[in-house]
């Protein structure tokens, strides 16, 4: 069983979309999945309140116990949607994952912040790679200088970044607002494919070649008192 920390410290970049739609890509492409809802907001547990994804509430402080209990109910990602703040229950998050997936958009302000995340990840030797969300759309197959600059930018300082931005699509709102991900409410649309793309990108980075189980195969909750 591996964990997936996505952290985002500024506010509005996207991190518990990213979480939600992530957890029900890798879900359809056969990992038996959990969402943990560690941000006090409690925005995911609402989002899929009525999805047959498995999705547990808890806090920073029980990571570790969960983590322990989602390998025991033989789970393959446990997916941490984390709090924003303090530090220390992002550094709890860190600590427990095998993958942390860095959510900025592609603005001056949320890069610093991003970079300022994964300088955190060097101290504590932690795997990480900064996921581009709301991107504006590439015109006539070009990036708009916004993404490309931004791009080059973090390639320069040598910062790992996932190689298929996620871009400002109505889909995304258009799909939690029914509790779904964009891979279900729109199976054919470009966010659906995008969000694919990453969550490929995820599990193969930890999972490897993990054989593929019925898209249906529903995991139950790890058997434990998980809410704070």
């Amino acid at each position: 069983m591996k964990t997936i920390a996505v952290i985002s410290r500024k506010g509005g970049a996207g991190k518990t979309t990213v979480a939600v739609n992530l957890a029900a890509a890798l879900r359809e492409q056969g990992a038996r999945a959990v969402l943990a809802d560690a941000d006090p907001l409690r925005s995911s547990s609402e989002a899929l309140r009525a999805h047959s994804l498995s999705v547990v509430e808890t806090s920073a402080s029980k990571l570790f116990a969960l983590t322990t209990a989602s390998r025991r109910s033989g789970g393959d990602l446990l997916i941490i949607d984390t709090p924003a703040a303090p530090e220390g229950d992002v550094v709890a998050a860190i600590k427990v994952a095998d993958l942390c997936l860095v959510v900025s958009r592609p603005t001056y302000l949320d890069v610093a912040a991003a970079l300022k995340t994964l300088e955190l990840l060097r101290q504590l030797r932690a795997s990480g790679l900064i996921v581009l969300n709301q991107c504006p759309s590439a015109r006539q197959g070009r990036e708009p200088r916004q993404v490309s600059s931004t791009l080059d930018a973090l390639r320069f300082a040598g910062v790992p970044v996932a190689p298929t931005p996620l871009r400002v699509r109505q889909a995304y709102q258009a799909a939690l607002s029914e509790g779904q991900g964009v891979t279900e409410w729109e199976p054919r649309g470009q966010a659906a494919a995008e969000v694919r793309a990453l969550a490929e990108i995820v599990r193969r980075k930890v999972l490897g070649d993990l054989p593929a189980q019925p898209a249906n195969d529903a995991m139950a909750p790890p058997a434990m008192a998980a809410r704070p």
